[in-house]
């Protein structure tokens, strides 16, 4: 019976096959200790020459790193051993040699371990991360699902922009301009005015010329928008998807973040309320700080982590310049030179991981922005109809996957979140 290795603790005693790869080996006299891993875990497989054929023998001997094989014996219980338990070899199978595994526990250059990702996801420490991820997607997914939201995909070739037109990838379309979609969300609005509550979840595209280690030109978000919410409203939610996610993520996978030696105490920190600021009160908080923010344009990675610096949760911005957010953005009404939008800023300075707010929901008022931004009318009377046929108001936000995933998993930079970084330089493998 073959079992992965994740399995191990209902097969104690049982005579089992492992198929695997040789993650580390030692020797000891008439012993080899071969450390196994399927992917699910690491198994310490131990070899005795008295147990084994000669064949076997010659082919534990001979084992190198990343080579493949399926190991048949019997399950132990072993405190000492990885995982907690023991595969006593009976027979090996050799399955396909590595020879000159490129990757070895000394120190390599990050361009080094870029240039061969493909062979870099094998390693501990990137299991744990794509874990991560993997558990932060599904406890996404779940969160939304579970509250009745509908999943409501957005195309990802659009004729038009989201996020302002110097950041768009552009492609030939059948003798047409198209482009990579920035966002989901104009399209997100068209089905909350459906749906009531919808989001969207998959890969968007921004052709930054950013070489920091927060960004990514491709990257992957989740969107959700709500039918009659108001900027009040979607803070909540945002605060509340959150929370959730994190502590799904400390309750599932706290062996991956051992791994990663994240120190768990800031995450557990993460609970509601969050801190809720106004732009102006960051931006006194800039000032008192001595940073050389200006005041009236955006945040730079800099001033977000000054900021994130005074609180010990993330801290929501909200109300800021109207002139520096999208044309789509509601207007405060008790201030028309704001608009009705949220960022949230992550701690320990890994900067905005949530952008937000309320939406414009008057027909003159959004054909007014979208005059002032210069914005082809022609590919917005759609987005206009949605003013035109039974407007409401409406809110939603955008979560960035990767720089939460780093956020959780306390890594530096975000291109070892994502299984294939796709960057400035970076287009291979």
């Amino acid at each position: 019976m073959r079992i992965y290795i994740d399995q191990a603790s209902g097969h104690v005693g049982e005579e089992v096959e492992i198929a695997g790869w040789l993650y580390n080996k030692r020797s000891s006299g008439k012993l080899r200790f071969l450390i196994l891993r399927d992917g699910t875990g690491l198994m310490q497989a131990t070899v005795s020459q008295a147990d084994v054929s000669e064949e076997d023998w010659a082919v534990a001997d001979e084992l190198t790193q990343e080579s493949s094989l399926i190991a048949t014996g019997t399950i132990t219980e072993d405190a000492r051993a990885p995982g907690g338990y023991e595969l006593h070899v009976k027979s090996l199978q050799l399955v396909g040699r590595s020879e000159d595994y490129p990757i070895t526990p000394k120190e390599h250059g990050t361009e080094f371990l870029l240039d061969r990702r493909h062979l870099w996801v094998r390693s501990q420490k990137q299991h744990a991360i794509l874990r991560v991820r993997a558990e932060v997607i599904s406890a996404i997914r779940d969160y939304f699902d579970s509250r009745g939201y509908v999943l409501f995909d957005a195309p990802m070739f659009t004729p038009n922009a989201v996020e302002g037109t110097t950041t768009l990838f552009e492609t030939e379309y059948f003798g047409a301009r198209a482009y990579l979609t920035q966002s989901g969300q104009l399209y997100q609005e068209a089905g909350c005015m459906s749906l009531g509550k919808v989001y969207c979840f998959g890969p968007t595209f921004r052709a930054e010329k950013s070489k920091t280690r927060r960004h990514l030109t491709e990257f992957w978000m989740v969107e959700p928008e709500v039918a009659f919410m108001d900027l009040d409203g979607v803070m909540e939610l945002a605060e509340d998807f959150t929370q959730e996610v994190v502590a799904r993520v400390l309750d599932r996978r706290g062996e991956e973040l051992k791994t990663l030696e994240r120190n768990i105490a800031a995450l557990e920190r993460v609970k509601k309320p969050f801190p809720r600021i106004t732009y102006d009160e960051a931006a006194r908080i800039l000032k008192e700080k001595g940073t050389d923010f200006t005041y009236g344009s955006d945040f730079g990675g800099a001033d977000e982590t000054v900021l994130a610096e005074q609180f010990d949760r993330p801290v929501m911005i909200h109300r800021w310049p109207a002139g520096i957010k999208a044309f789509y953005m509601k207007r405060d009404p008790d201030d028309p030179t704001r608009s009705l939008g949220v960022d949230m800023l992550a701690p320990e300075g890994y900067g905005e991981i949530i952008g937000g707010g309320q939406r414009e929901d008057s027909l003159e008022e959004l054909e007014k922005r979208i005059e002032e931004h210069n914005l082809p009318r022609k590919f917005f009377e759609w987005y206009l109809d949605l003013r035109r046929y039974g407007t409401v108001p409406h809110s939603g936000f955008g979560l960035g996957l990767e720089r939460t995933v780093a956020w959780i998993c306390g890594i530096r930079h975000i291109r070892e979140t994502i299984p294939f970084p796709r960057m400035m330089y970076r287009l291979e493998p």
